[in-house]
């Protein structure tokens, strides 16, 4: 999700449904896989961290949350008196799985005006993409933080496009 605004929106129509706000919140900011999202435990989630075992790659991946992130998951926490055995993200019928959240992603970007393929990957991708052209975070540390083998991975999680190549040949030294 490139557009800041859309993000801004989807924030604001999730405004009341805390969990799929949290869930929103924490995936675009700390690129866990939605397999990982959705197993997170209270128990995972200790000194501004949240540490996990990938399912994926089988492994130990901590990520240092940022404030919004932090305030997020406590107001949920505490709105749901989740203890330390509970998963972060469940509803009535359970832990959320990684199909739900695709349909919810798929949704929330419908109901924003954003056209295009999205779903639950799009949160891990939105982190990277945002990381790299806000923050101005070098490809080889977002490498390592995706915990990608080659850049070329990252290249293409990053959707960097043609014309931006183009535009770097306009740079005058």
């Amino acid at each position: 999700i490139r557009d800041t605004k859309a993000i801004r929106r989807i924030k604001q129509i999730l405004a009341d449904n805390l969990v799929h706000q949290a869930m929103f919140v924490v995936g675009i900011n700390s690129a866990f896989r939605a397999s990982d999202l959705v197993g997170i435990k209270v128990s995972d989630i200790q000194d501004g961290r949240i540490t996990v075992r990938e399912q994926k790659t089988s492994k130990i991946r901590t990520v240092t949350l940022n404030p919004a992130t932090q305030e997020i998951i406590s107001q949920l926490i505490q709105s749901r008196h989740l203890s330390s055995d509970h998963f972060l993200f469940s509803g009535q019928r359970g832990r959320y799985t990684v199909n739900y959240v695709n349909a919810l992603v798929k949704r929330w970007c419908n109901e924003v005006g954003l056209s295009g393929n999205y779903g639950s990957h799009s949160l891990r991708k939105t982190w990277g993409y945002h990381q790299r052209t806000t923050f101005k975070v070098d490809l080889p540390l977002l490498m390592r933080a995706y915990g990608h083998s080659s850049q070329a991975q990252t290249l293409t999680y990053l959707c960097i496009e043609e014309r931006e190549v183009q535009d770097i040949y306009l740079n005058t030294l």
